[in-house]
């Protein structure tokens, strides 16, 4: 960069940075980033010269895992990195797009993109940190510029909310996208980010940065990891918490945070979703069978002796799967051995699999979501059960019919009784009636994030697997506690 060029850029902006801000950006132009070789004797760099990092008063030197993060950005432009909270990675990400306008020429007369989740404070606060990197320098003090905006050497950068993307449709010179926190936006916003980010990419070659700590199962950020190595679009990093142990993290505070029933989502790479507030914690532990408990009850799912009930919750679209769930009744326990959901299952296979199913563990009752008559008549057809007469029956009819010998394919009116059966449900757990085998992952997972909105009202968009969920609520529909109480 030349001081002619840095004198245009004086002249633009002395009213916001002062007469002698040129200085101050001299210093800055050509400064290596940093230097993790010699860190300790070597502090001419961009980080030491804005001031390293700090946390509760105290300065860090940037971590090897940064290394890593700053060597995959010089080598790929397209990075999505899923990571523990409290790396620093955002604090890191808003550090290198500054050493881009402020050292190298790379991002001249450009603009950045930071995107945040749907709070405009969100956006607010990441440029306030961005305009704090510059506090300590006297000259570059001062940044009249609105909230969400900052200018940097020629460099217009501005945070978006997730909500609020048309106003960043139609840029002339993108340079750098930065999505952070991006599995956290709403799901419809996580899809228009990323269509937004990535229309640049032919118009101006930007760099493209994911950051999030893993969120809900079927995400953005699942989806992009699902994506095959030879066709996905980005450079994919994963740092848990391992990488910051002995640096950022003491070995106490993990230990601390592994009590927290978030951890494994926080620090540890796993997609469980915020915790709900249905089901009790300690209530879904207690459902959760042993290894050794586990073994036994598919031992048993196969028994003439006992009796079985499947729920199915019939889906066909993209953005809901055809779910089952099989549950059994044995030594006073509900016991749950089977859970699996399907993409757009075709009619016929899925029914064939139902019919395998059923034979094979021997189920007495199917329980299927009263919408879809269409399948409701195909099982009906396929063991011979007469399915014309139903239609006659008032709904309290069939519901009153759902745990007697009457039929074996019973229609719920799901829209009518789903806060009933979701009230039942906790019932069970919270009476620990209930054991899940310790295989059924996504079962847990929509256990443990579900929540209600209002009135026994899941939340749909907040609950993981909720298909999974609704089908557990379907086959348990074939108990009443009563009978089983111990």
């Amino acid at each position: 960069m030349t001081l002619q060029n840095l004198s245009k850029i004086l002249d633009k902006y002395e009213s916001q940075l002062g007469s002698s801000s040129i200085q101050q950006f001299e210093q800055l132009n050509g400064l290596p980033f940093y230097n993790w070789q010699q860190h300790l004797y070597n502090s001419n760099t961009f980080n030491h010269a804005i001031g390293l990092p700090q946390k509760d008063g105290k300065t860090y030197p940037l971590f090897d895992y940064e290394q890593i993060l700053f060597d995959t950005l010089q080598q790929h432009k397209h990075v999505w990195i899923k990571k523990a909270t409290g790396l620093g990675v955002t604090e890191f990400m808003l550090r290198y797009m500054a050493w881009l306008c402020l050292s190298t020429n790379k991002v001249e007369n450009s603009q950045m993109c930071i995107v945040t989740g749907p709070r405009l404070e969100l956006a607010i606060t990441l440029i306030d940190r961005l305009k704090g990197l510059f506090r300590d320098l006297e000259k570059i003090s001062r940044f009249n510029t609105k909230e969400t905006v900052i200018e940097l050497n020629g460099v217009h950068i501005e945070a978006y909310p997730s909500h609020h993307l048309d106003s960043m449709r139609g840029l002339t010179n993108v340079s750098f996208v930065y999505l952070d926190e991006a599995d956290f936006f709403p799901p419809g916003q996580q899809q228009d980010s990323r269509h937004v980010s990535e229309r640049y990419i032919a118009k101006s070659s930007p760099w493209i940065v994911m950051v999030s700590t893993p969120n809900a199962p079927e995400g953005l950020f699942e989806k992009i990891e699902r994506e095959p190595e030879g066709t996905c679009l980005y450079k994919r990093l994963f740092l848990d918490y391992a990488y910051g142990l002995g640096k950022i993290y003491t070995e106490v505070e993990i230990e601390k945070a592994k009590a927290s029933p978030s951890f494994e989502r926080e620090y540890n790479l796993k997609y469980l979703g915020k915790v709900g507030n249905v089901f009790h914690t300690l209530d879904i532990e207690a459902a959760i069978c042993t290894q050794h408990e586990g073994q036994e009850m598919m031992n048993w799912s196969t028994s003439m002796m006992i009796g079985r009930s499947m729920g199915i919750d019939v889906a066909w679209g993209d953005t809901s799967k055809f779910a089952i769930v099989i549950t059994q009744f044995r030594n006073r326990k509900i016991e749950t051995f089977y859970a699996e959901s399907f993409e757009k299952p075709q009619m016929n296979c899925i029914i064939n699999h139902i019919m395998q199913l059923k034979q094979k563990h021997h189920i007495t009752k199917i329980y299927v979501d009263g919408a879809n008559p269409e399948v409701i008549r195909e099982l009906k057809a396929r063991i011979g059960e007469y399915h014309d007469h139903y239609g006659r029956l008032t709904e309290e009819q069939i519901w009153g019919l759902r745990t007697s010998n009457s039929w074996q394919i019973i229609p719920v009116n799901f829209q009518k009784r789903h806060r009933e059966m979701l009230q039942w449900t906790y019932t069970l757990m919270s009476k620990r009636f209930v054991k899940i085998h310790l295989s059924l992952h996504d079962l847990i997972v929509s256990l443990r994030t579900a929540t209600v909105s209002d009135e026994w009202k899941l939340d749909k968009q907040q609950t993981s697997h909720h298909d999974t969920l609704d089908s557990l609520r379907l086959s348990l529909c074939n108990y009443e506690l009563p009978k089983y109480n111990p």
